[in-house]
């Protein structure tokens, strides 16, 4: 699970887990490129430290971008069809839609102040450079910073090539007091003192400890590599080791880059200091991409030499000497293990020229596999948001499992047996999406008429469902409905009508949507079939019981769904169930029970990070409100929904003309009972609140958004955007235009037309008119 910060104005930049050594000059220049450039990219080898520099540098310049500075790492993605849908995760987007992720990617951000930091492009080169110059088009206030070992060579890019850190000088004594003031003697210093304790940079040790950083080029990952030995061996011994290395490296190919030899002779070091064990296993773990634990790891990589039993201490051999890092960003209740990307590349080659690749691949597959299967049969209980938490905690292995699967002669049975199961992930943590992906590829592959094909159409029907694509998901349902009652698949043939009466409520045709729900239902108990699939089947049903006047049988049926969910641990299908029971106590009057109804419902999809169940429980709300009398609250609702919706795609099931009648209504009596200005300005302060604090006001857990003091607050909040109150700030600040650029990181021209709509807007003429009016502006809101 994603922790609760803001996915609108804030970040996902990583927390420093080693400390960052200077590099001032070079995040100096970061910076300074990003005032002038939209599109920068960092070059440099491999080990550099092109990742790190970008991360501190977009720390650095947070306060510039309003809609915040978002990471899109990309060293585990495989599949460069799922650039753009892994930028919409990253940036906080569950769209829904049948749109393709590009456009919806390019759609959220094309009013953003935001920097986009794509890590690690060089395998997908042109396919960074393909999003980077649509999104620069259409989002002016759009940066974006890139790290890769190539240039994406697009127009308007500007190259930053990152340098090793300076080294010394080993026959330049330092002076006592600077012993540790270069940056790569710093370096292995403080890496060094992790490992041993004791460690000091002495006038004694310095020579020794200048020559290992400079015969390593200043690579900070090469140095890190060295600093790890120390565990084992002394200063001395590292630097004679490292001779040898590079004395044989130089009868090697000369066409390889000096500092590509020099990481290449350290990693070829570190890998000849493992043992035969460690080694075969740092060539198997190499199959893993982002992150994975020990029960992976004894599952995929032992056998054929490797003992199980020996797992445990093979992997601690490979942390010891900084081969394996653990990473435990999530804090969950197994310790997980990364390979640093040219660690793996290089384990990779050896597993590759042993021959082993492919079944090692092949078990990984299969191990992933498996856990999708448990996962599947443990979804509707108890645990199951800890299940949720563990596949999203692999989803990058997943995807390589699919990748694997759907792109090798012979698995695609697999592919689609995968992407089948992975449904509860789909449709239950928000990546309906890439469910489509997957589904759609694995269809494609596996067309011969089939059990397995016939409930991929079904689940994918569904999602198709969830995207707003009734036709698509109608041809899904048909070929499924064919071949079960074809072959008297009564299991099937249920999940077939089921969905068929979902794509009919969507339509709007409610007496068809009654019958085929009824019918699917009634199959379903004579099966003795549940799970999550049929208690949203009742909610559909009960939805479509409510807007056909009887909301008493969709009460009944809602209080019947909700015990069976409470039976069986059920918590994601639950809280759309309570969704429905407040739906319908809101159409039978009983306005108190809807609300606390809506509110547990809340309570319940946010746990799941389910941004559709938010914004329908925020409208929701929004309707409880008004029908309350609360007009003012029922529009900060109705703002902060409609600004949730655009994460998802807009209110694609919502289409219905039942649903829409009641939004209308809902907006109309807040109108009335405030007044157009009075619902706009409380709808704009609804709109200004982030994911997190839309859902705490909609609580009750956070006060009302504060009513502007003044007509001048008023117009502020309507008129300009929020770059623009940051730039009439500065200019009553007495900031000038280049001054300002230089702030907010953007180039003067857009400064100063930032400055030229603010006056237009307000009907000023001069600087000194709109100082003014700050100033008056900020003395109301502080009295």
């Amino acid at each position: 699970m994603s922790g609760t910060r803001s996915r609108r104005h804030g970040d996902n930049l990583p927390a420093e887990v080693t400390s960052f050594v200077d590099r001032r000059r070079e995040i100096a220049e970061v910076k300074r490129f990003l005032s002038t450039s939209r599109l920068l990219t960092l070059t440099g080898v491999g080990g550099v430290g092109k990742t790190r520099l970008a991360v501190r540098a977009a720390a650095g310049v947070r306060r510039a971008f309003p809609d915040g500075v978002w990471l899109v790492e990309l060293a585990a993605l495989q599949d460069r069809t799922l650039l753009e849908q892994t930028v919409a995760d990253t940036v906080g987007l569950h769209d829904r839609s049948a749109r393709s992720p590009r456009e919806v990617v390019v759609d959220h951000l094309r009013d953003k102040q935001l920097l986009l930091v794509l890590d690690n492009c060089e395998h997908l080169v042109d396919r960074c450079a393909g999003l980077a110059v649509e999104l620069l088009a259409a989002a002016p206030g759009l940066r974006i910073l890139a790290t890769s070992r190539h240039a994406l060579r697009t127009p308007g890019e500007h190259i930053l090539a990152v340098p090793p850190l300076p080294v010394p000088d080993p026959e330049r004594p330092s002076q006592p007091g600077k012993l540790v003031g270069n940056e790569a003697i710093r370096l292995f210093a403080e890496r060094a003192t992790a490992v041993a304790p004791g460690f000091a940079v002495t006038a004694d040790n310095h020579p020794t400890l200048a020559r290992i950083c400079r015969r390593l080029d200043g690579l900070p990952l090469a140095i890190e590599l060295a600093a790890a030995r120390l565990r084992v061996l002394t200063l001395e011994q590292i630097l004679h080791r490292l001779d040898d290395r590079f004395r044989l490296l130089c009868t090697g190919s000369r066409t390889v880059l000096p500092r590509h030899q020099t990481l290449r002779a350290v990693v070829d070091w570190s890998y000849q200091l493992c043992s035969p064990p460690e080694q075969a296993l740092w060539g198997r773990v190499s199959v893993f991409i982002g992150g994975f634990d020990l029960d992976a790891v004894e599952a995929v990589c032992a056998g054929d030499g490797i003992d199980r039993a020996q797992v445990l201490e093979l992997v601690t051999g490979l942390v010891d000497k900084s081969s394996l890092t653990r990473h435990d960003q999530n804090h969950g209740p197994q310790a997980r293990y990364q390979l640093l990307d040219t660690i793996r590349h290089y384990g990779r080659d050896t597993l590759r020229t042993a021959g082993k690749e492919a079944a090692l691949r092949r078990r990984h597959q299969d191990y992933y596999l498996d856990l999708a299967e448990r996962g599947e049969a443990e979804w509707f209980g108890p645990t199951q948001l800890e299940v949720a938490a563990r596949t999203r905690s692999e989803h990058a292995n997943l995807r390589l499992a699919l990748e694997f699967s759907l792109s090798t002669p012979g698995e695609s049975h697999n592919g689609l047996r995968l992407a089948t199961t992975l449904y509860f992930y789909w449709g239950g943590c928000g990546f309906v999406a890439e469910g489509r992906h997957w589904l759609d590829r694995a269809l494609a592959l596996n067309t011969e008429p089939s059990r397995a094909r016939a409930t991929a159409l079904w689940i994918n029907a569904h999602l198709a469902v969830l995207q707003g694509d009734l036709l698509a998901a109608t041809a899904m349902v048909e070929e499924c409905r064919a071949w079960a009652q074809g072959r008297g698949e009564m299991t099937t043939l249920a999940y077939a009508i089921c969905i068929g009466g979902t794509v009919a409520w969507f339509s709007g045709d409610l007496p068809r949507a009654q019958a085929l729900l009824e019918d699917a239902l009634a199959r379903f108990e004579a099966l003795g079939e549940l799970n999550g699939t049929v208690i949203r089947g009742y909610l559909a049903l009960i939805v479509v019981a409510v807007f056909q006047g009887d909301p008493a049988r969709a009460v009944a049926l809602g209080e019947h769904a909700r015990a069976l969910s409470d039976r069986y641990g059920e918590q994601w299908a639950r809280a759309y169930t309570l969704y429905g029971l407040s739906l319908a106590e809101w159409r039978r009057g009983d306005v108190a029970q809807a609300n606390r109804y809506a509110k547990e419902s809340l309570r319940g999809t946010r746990v799941f990070n389910d941004t559709l169940g938010t914004a329908l429980l925020v409208e929701r709300l929004a309707w409880i409100a008004g029908t309350a009398g609360e007009g003012e609250r029922a529009a900060v609702l109705l703002g902060a929904a409609h600004q949730i919706w655009h994460l998802v795609g807009g209110r694609l099931l919502l289409g219905s003309p039942h649903y829409l009648a009641a939004y209308d209504a809902c907006e109309q009596q807040a109108r009335r009972t405030l007044g157009d200005r009075a619902f706009q300005a409380a709808f704009a302060r609804g709109a200004d609140l982030d994911l997190e604090q839309a859902v705490a006001y909609a609580l009750g857990e956070k006060p009302e958004p504060a009513t502007p003091a003044s007509a001048a607050t008023d117009t502020a909040q309507t008129l300009l955007t929020r770059r623009e109150q940051q730039v009439a700030a500065l200019v009553a600040d007495g900031l000038s235009n280049k001054d300002i650029a230089a702030r907010l990181v953007i180039a003067q021209r857009t400064a100063e037309g930032h400055v030229e709509n603010i006056l237009a807007k307000l009907g000023f003429t001069t600087r000194t008119q709109l100082a003014t009016w700050v100033i008056e502006h900020r003395k109301g809101r502080d009295q």
